[in-house]
């Protein structure tokens, strides 16, 4: 049995979703973003109390298949951005499609029907957050950052990094305080 639960998009998240489940009695086989599978089916008593104390840590568990697929949507495209260290040279479109199984054009379509913004544009604001994190750990130039996230050139990162926040990557890091968002908030 799998269940899904909205807004669990890290490790800390996926930390206390355990400690839930432990409290719960319910046993996970296996824990990734967004989706758990359990070793056994959870009695319905269980399912409401661990609903219960996820909404308590804002999340919230997933029932509807629409609402999964959304959940899955975004989990696969934070993954991609990330939790991975290198641009995957395939289109998101063809990656999502895959992964889910699911006509591209379907999911584009739920998803902004749902959520009021295009995949594209969640992905980039994704991309730009993860963008903003590498900007504060100064670790990797800008050059790096547009080749690790895929971006054709840094002009282009530049451009994209400018139009979502209103000032260009340098000016970003020049700042005392970063204007950074939360994952589950994106």
């Amino acid at each position: 049995m799998k269940l899904y639960v909205k807004n669990m998009v890290c490790n800390r998240c996926k930390t206390a979703v355990q400690t839930e489940l432990d409290k719960a009695g319910i046993e996970p086989v296996n824990m990734e973003l967004g989706e758990i599978t359990l070793k056994e089916a959870p009695t319905s008593l269980q399912l409401e109390g661990l609903a219960r104390e996820l909404k308590g840590l804002g999340f919230e568990m997933i029932d509807n298949q629409k609402s999964k697929l959304i959940e899955q949507i975004k989990t696969q495209i934070i993954k991609l951005v990330h939790y991975t260290d290198v641009a995957n040279p395939l289109k998101l479109s063809t990656i999502l499609a895959d992964q889910l199984n699911h006509d591209y054009s379907y999911l584009s379509n739920l998803f902004s029907a749902v959520e009021g913004t295009t995949i594209e544009k969640y992905y980039i604001a994704q991309k730009i957050e993860k963008v903003k994190e590498l900007l504060i750990y100064n670790e990797l130039s800008l050059s790096e950052i547009a080749y690790q996230l895929g971006y054709s050139s840094v002009a282009h990162l530049s451009s994209q990094f400018k139009q979502v926040t209103g000032m260009t990557p340098s000016k970003f890091k020049t700042l005392q305080s970063h204007d950074r968002k939360n994952l589950d908030d994106i």
